[in-house]
């Protein structure tokens, strides 16, 4: 069964044509990726859904009594508050018969209503009905669904009394989910819920997702939780939307086999096309030597078909070639180890986060860091960046290794925000203007932004122009810290690719559970101050450490 219907809508934004003509219909137990580059109009897809954006053209249409969550991809808490009063917030709906049912709790209390049998019996039948809707909401139970649905998503009863300012980005989502996920809408549309999610925390929200009861719509780069929790894939790009059945992994299989029929279909085409307009020149030709009725109407009847198949609708489209960035890591031969720590052991104000760490990484092994949030990852960065002292033990990287790092926040580029990329470029590596331009231009700027000051651009904008300042500064070992983080799907199959061919050696900050399973050969977790060495992508790390869901 449908419960939203899009028929060819159409939205501009600021001049621009987002997507035209679109249709897509939802049914009541879907589970869809939406996938596309970012600026394909994802959100502004969910926002024409929830109201929030009206179509230029064409309609959206829901079903008879449906309603829709939307979760975006910022959200803002009440500071001050904790995470149980925060979530505890009752939906629209409960919040109103809440208020209804004590204001006639207060006409019990009146002399006028109480001494009044008709008043009173009028007003106690008022309150019996607002005490079945109220049960029918879920009144009664709504603070025990709240502290289930909060323990579901990895909420300690500790946590609770959290104030919200102190909870991450991650965790402050996690909350919207929960107040959003009580009113039990029928249609759940999630912008990115696993954004700064550390793993475990992403294990949680897939049982979380496949659990609940109506439709789910999920814009998510992660592709493993796709590959977890998705019945099917939309996929919008250049202003089309095309639904694949499965999961991603069978998405992306399915998205290339229509691609090579496609692209066969259009070569076999181009053959009859090409033909067609030979016997159209050879007819003509010979109706201008001959002046031959017979060959002018043969010639007029192939013209008439090469119409008839464009005005049908059965050209065939070239397949557009994908944009996506060009990336090249090409560091030089560094020393055999590439970085050796012994008997590390690093605290604050007393207190010991990490204690007697060895760890080797050799030149041209791919290892990925793992470990609860706050666990130490990128303080093990800047001690090996050597930004930070350890209170023991010793940290050696090779003599002739040369460190690239990728910084999650994009610290990197602090200091350039008020610069251009150009500008950037050029101190990285000795270019000509219009050399700088053209790297600029590979890595998806426009002209105009490779002139624009760097604060200006966006998380991925920024992402990308930090894997362009990598790969001109050449290292032959890489310190990348979350990486695909604020990356399109397109750009991190780009990355993927460009590390498979690199030679040096890698350590790399991960939540990104597929991304892992592609790049890395050895897994590290930390955790409680200690490191534990897994081998293998992370599916061998969850089997090996007994971290299945």
């Amino acid at each position: 069964m449908h419960v939203i219907q899009l028929d060819h809508i159409t939205i501009n934004y600021a001049g621009r044509v987002i997507f035209t003509d679109l249709s897509w219909a939802i049914g009541d137990r879907d589970r869809v990726g939406l996938v596309g580059p970012n600026g394909a109009g994802k959100s502004s897809l969910f926002k024409a859904i929830t109201g929030e954006v009206i179509p230029d053209a064409g309609t959206v249409t829901r079903a008879r009594g449906v309603t829709v969550g939307y979760l975006p991809q910022d959200v803002t808490l009440t500071p001050g508050r904790t995470v149980l009063d925060e979530a505890l917030d009752p939906p629209p709906a409960l919040a109103e018969v809440d208020a209804r049912l004590a204001r006639l709790e207060a006409q019990l209390a009146d002399p006028d209503v109480y001494t009044d049998p008709d008043a009173l019996a009028r007003t106690l039948d008022r309150q019996a009905a607002a005490l079945d809707e109220y049960e029918r909401l879920g009144g009664s139970r709504h603070a025990a669904t709240v502290r289930d649905m909060l323990a579901r998503l990895g909420f300690s009863e500790a946590d609770l009394a959290l104030p919200t300012d102190t909870l991450s980005g991650g965790q402050k989502k996690l909350v919207a989910l929960v107040r959003l996920a009580v009113e039990r809408p029928d249609v759940l549309l999630l912008d990115e819920p696993d954004n700064h999610l550390d793993l475990p925390r992403k294990r949680q929200l897939e049982v979380f997702i496949k659990a609940y009861s109506g439709a789910v719509v999920i814009i998510s780069h992660d592709r493993y939780l796709l590959d977890e929790v998705a019945t099917q894939i939309a996929e919008l790009d250049r202003g089309r939307l095309t639904v694949y059945p499965g999961n991603y992994t069978a998405y992306t299989t399915e998205r290339e086999l229509r691609r090579l029929r496609q692209q066969q279909a259009y070569t076999a085409q181009q053959k009859e096309i090409a033909r067609i307009e030979a016997a159209i020149k050879r007819f003509e030709q010979w109706a201008h030597i001959v002046v031959n009725e017979r060959h002018i109407r043969q010639a007029r009847s192939r013209r008439k078909m090469l119409e008839r198949m464009e005005a049908n609708g059965e050209m065939v489209e070239k397949v557009a070639a994908p944009q996506t960035m060009e990336l090249q890591l090409n560091g030089g031969r560094g020393s055999t180890k590439a970085l050796e720590i012994r008997d590390l052991a690093m605290g604050f104000d007393g207190d010991l986060l990490l204690l007697d760490l060895d760890l080797l990484i050799r030149h041209g092994e791919r290892v990925g860091l793992v470990g609860p949030n706050g666990a130490g990852k990128s303080v093990l960065f800047r001690l090996i960046r050597g930004e930070l002292a350890p209170l023991a033990g010793e940290i050696r990287v090779g003599p002739s290794t040369w460190i690239g790092y990728y910084a999650q926040e994009h610290q990197t580029l602090a200091a350039w925000l008020d610069r251009t990329p150009l500008e950037l470029i050029r101190d990285v590596a000795p270019k000509s203007e219009e050399n700088a331009i053209a790297l600029l231009l590979k890595f998806l700027f426009t002209y105009d932004q490779t002139r624009q000051p760097i604060g200006t651009l966006s998380g991925g904008e920024r992402s990308r122009l930090q894997l362009a300042c990598l790969m001109l500064s050449q290292p032959n070992f890489l310190l990348l810290d979350e990486p695909t983080n604020n990356l399109d799907i397109p750009s991190m199959d780009v990355l993927e690719a460009a590390l498979d061919d690199f030679e040096g050696a890698l350590l790399v900050i991960s939540h990104d559970r597929y991304f892992l399973d592609q790049v890395v050969d050895r897994v590290i977790e930390i955790e409680d101050g200690a490191l534990r060495s897994y081998e293998g992508g992370y599916t061998d790390y969850l089997a090996a450490s007994g971290r299945l869901v």
